[in-house]
């Protein structure tokens, strides 16, 4: 992982770029973010990474083609920058996520930078949900230091930047249903299928 970790400061490259939404200052310097982007195949489909140098920005779940997962991304992954060699820690940790085996993400550093403090909260206490388990959004709201906020937990979730790393997969109902993870059965599924196999049954097998 200490790899990883020194690769992160050259994660992206700042430009002008004269959009003023794309604008940042530092110090008396106005510049504009441009992050790196990778896509790679997993056994589950395709999976897009965006990062800048403070971590990962965001992540995709796994879709049908790269342009699908890379759409994923949203607007900040316009304009990024190819950079497959920032993320091959990262990359070799997913693949072997996405077969089945033993890896967890919990040292993976996320770029948050605009996100609400009980987003980050929450994030943070489902970060810590071991692989295989579950736990319910009412647990997640206390968790996050905010007991009564199961619904404000559930929509930090929907706001997940960063899906498996942040593992909103193992987030549940109280009833023990499945909730959330996008919209329509097919996204359902996919969260079925990581608990799965996570827990050792057939959740790998296409």
């Amino acid at each position: 992982m200490a790899g990883y970790k020194a690769g992160m400061a050259g994660w992206y490259r700042r430009e002008w770029t004269g959009r003023e939404s794309d604008m940042k200052t530092r110090g008396s310097r106005r510049v504009a973010n441009v992050y790196c982007i990778h896509t790679f195949e997993t056994r589950f489909g395709w999976v897009a990474l965006l990062g800048s140098d403070s971590g990962i920005r965001r992540s995709s779940l796994p879709c049908d083609s790269p342009d699908a997962c890379a759409s994923d991304l949203g607007a900040e992954a316009e304009g990024a920058v190819a950079a497959p060699e920032r993320f091959a820690d990262l990359r070799r940790r997913l693949v072997a996520y996405f077969d089945g085996r033993d890896e967890n993400f919990d040292d993976v550093p996320l770029d948050l930078d605009g996100a609400a403090e009980f987003h980050r909260r929450a994030w943070a206490a489902c970060r810590t949900i071991p692989r295989g388990e579950t736990r319910t959004y009412k647990w997640l709201a206390r968790a996050a230091g905010s007991p009564k906020a199961a619904r404000a937990a559930g929509q930090s979730m929907a706001k997940n930047k960063a899906p498996i790393i942040i593992p909103c997969h193992r987030v549940i109902g109280t009833d023990g249903g499945l909730r959330g993870f996008g919209s329509g059965k097919t996204r359902l599924d996919l969260k079925r299928r990581l608990l799965d196999m996570e827990r050792g049954t057939n959740g790998a097998l296409i």
